[in-house]
């Protein structure tokens, strides 16, 4: 019995002690771990406390400015205020709905509603202007809060509104170049932290950690806001006495591809783009048509039909017939031709638009006349395949790569379907489609010499600290014609202002080049016109470029008649000023 009770109290001493040892590890290895998290991870948990304390709120960066080639601002922000509360730190939540509703000119219910949401921070009204900002924010109600903010902000209304573009509710580009050059013009985000207790109410004594905002850069455009004016208002000027659907005209540097002008009239409102204009109703619904979305009206509104629209061209068209034929030494300028008023193809029979016919005449003569016949013998002289072959060499088939959204391509035919009555009607620019700023930019290239450039309006970006951030440059591609071509083709378009078809574009004193066109769109039987003439000056040493394009006037519609004096108009009085300065550096 004794060893009994011997063996069972050495037996019990031992789990005894084992349970001791196992008590000394668990609370060793405590301390272990106590001191690991408050020496070895101090840090990593003062962080996490400091998360947990602490309310970030972002600081709106303003957004770059777009400013014209002397340095005139034609986008820019505008300081407003956006107002929020904080529902634990509200004191007089019946004070604060009443206040915020009276000042704000929101509805109680509304306000209401917002206030009484737990959250973090809940957003009661942005792009209130800073007057009022500062009045609720000198109310000093605990649990309001004013940030100030930027709202885009246009000096000028619409002018230019389909290339420079607009933002959106958050400040991001929507449309033109606001979109295109988002990256450079967006900045970054600056952030405030406020540092909370428990209940979420900021401690006063602490302070806050600023992180300041990075502003936007300035991109500098080649628009200059003296010809983008007079361009804008003699376009609308035509568009209400001609009672068109649109007039588009665009004023390009030949030798660089940079754009003075481009107008789309009629424009919108830049610092109201949202709103729909009655006449952009009027003209996109026929009657008894069903009424399109809103969104679809909006969408017509803004759209730019210099680029993203296609239209048959017409007779500027021959001026790449005639720079194909040359090159291809098909035709002279002396040789002879007879227009009887119209020309058999195959089983068709196209007419000229002097019914009458032209008679006799040189390839010059036919030219200034824009004779149909003599440009369909051309076109079949030089052949499809040739023919086709010209068009890829004058980039006619390429998007021009301008530096706006949403360029429309060439609408042409398949090579392969082309037989003579296409290649007829092809050679003297019916029965294709192409955009406005193509059509300019491969006659920009066969009259300068043979290279043609890409039009755009980007310059360079500039920083708030003045430093350049980037210079854009753009693709040239030369030699498409030879310079004999070009001197002959410039020759050629000169006679037609001064001896031709386009003499109502003739200035006493300069020297004027251009070409008239008249074409119908689909289908031929609404009797629908497009008017449109292209000139430069000075016609032997090409500078600037002028393309007007008036579609479906009412009345008279031959581009000659028309489309010419609305160039002239332009060129008497931008062409003075044009002189003092060089756009070609």
């Amino acid at each position: 019995m004794g060893f009994f009770m011997a063996g069972f109290k050495t037996k019990h001493k031992r789990k005894a002690f084992v349970m001791c040892m196992l008590c000394v590890l668990v609370l060793a290895a405590l301390i272990v771990r106590v001191g690991y998290l408050m020496i070895g991870r101090s840090e990593h948990y003062t962080y996490l406390a400091e998360v947990l304390h602490e309310r970030e709120r972002d600081i709106k960066a303003a957004r770059g400015r777009i400013i014209d080639r002397n340095g005139i601002v034609l986008a820019d922000n505008e300081t407003v205020c956006t107002v929020s509360v904080i529902y634990n730190q509200i004191e007089e939540p019946e004070r604060v709905i009443e206040m915020l509703s009276k000042e704000l000119g929101l509805t109680e219910e509304y306000v209401r509603k917002r206030v009484e949401k737990y959250s973090a921070r809940e957003r009661i009204k942005s792009n209130v202007d800073k007057e009022t900002g500062d009045r609720i924010r000198n109310m000093d109600l605990a649990g309001v809060k004013v940030d100030e903010d930027y709202k885009r902000y246009y000096p000028y209304g619409s002018l230019a509104s389909k290339v420079l573009g607009f933002t959106g509710a958050d400040n991001q580009g929507i449309i033109g170049l606001e979109v295109k050059y988002e990256e450079y013009l967006t900045g970054l985000k600056g952030k405030i932290l406020t540092v909370t207790d428990a209940r979420g109410v900021e401690i006063e004594d602490v302070g806050e950690k600023r992180q300041e905002p990075i502003a936007g850069g300035d991109l500098h455009i080649s628009i200059d806001v003296n010809i983008q004016q007079y361009a804008t208002q003699l376009a609308m000027q035509t568009y209400e006495t001609k009672q068109a659907d649109s007039v588009s005209m665009i004023v390009m540097n030949v030798n660089n591809g940079e754009i003075l002008a481009m107008a789309d009239v009629p424009e919108f409102d830049l610092n109201d783009p949202f709103t729909l204009q009655d006449i952009w109703v009027q003209e996109n619904v026929e009657e008894g048509e069903e009424v399109p979305s809103e969104q679809d009206l909006l969408n017509a509104m803004w759209r730019n039909g210099c680029i993203n629209d296609t239209y048959e061209p017409g007779s500027i068209f021959k001026i790449i017939t005639a720079a194909a034929g040359l090159e291809e030494s098909v035709v002279t300028l002396e040789e002879g031709f007879h227009c009887p008023g119209y020309i058999i193809v195959d089983d068709r029979k196209i007419r000229c638009s002097k019914v009458g016919g032209h008679g006799a005449q040189s390839f010059l003569e036919g030219f200034q006349n824009s004779c149909n016949p003599v440009f369909i013998n051309l076109g079949l002289r030089i052949g499809t395949e040739r023919y086709y072959s010209y068009f890829n060499k004058y980039q006619m088939m390429n998007r021009t790569g301008i530096d706006l959204p949403g360029e429309a391509g060439t609408i042409m035919h398949k090579q392969e379907n082309v037989g003579n009555v296409e290649l007829a009607t092809i050679s003297f620019g019916q029965s294709f489609q192409i955009t406005p700023i193509r059509l300019m930019a491969t006659v920009a290239g066969i009259i300068n010499g043979g290279n043609v450039v890409t039009p755009h309006f980007g310059r360079y970006v500039i920083s708030e600290d003045k430093e350049t951030i980037e210079e854009f440059e753009y693709s040239v591609t030369e030699g498409i014609v030879s310079e004999e071509t070009s001197e002959k083709m410039r020759y050629m378009l000169e006679t037609v202002v001064s001896e031709g078809g386009g003499s109502k574009a003739y200035i006493e004193g300069f020297e004027i080049g251009g070409k008239t066109a008249t074409s119908q769109t689909l289908p031929r039987s609404a009797n629908r016109y497009i008017s449109s003439f292209l000139g430069f000056w000075p016609a032997s040493e090409p500078q600037v470029m002028a393309l007007v394009i008036i579609d479906n006037p009412q009345g008279m519609y031959y581009g000659g008649q028309i489309a010419a004096p609305v160039v002239k108009q332009l060129f008497e009085n931008i062409l003075p000023y044009l002189e003092d300065m060089d756009y070609n550096e």
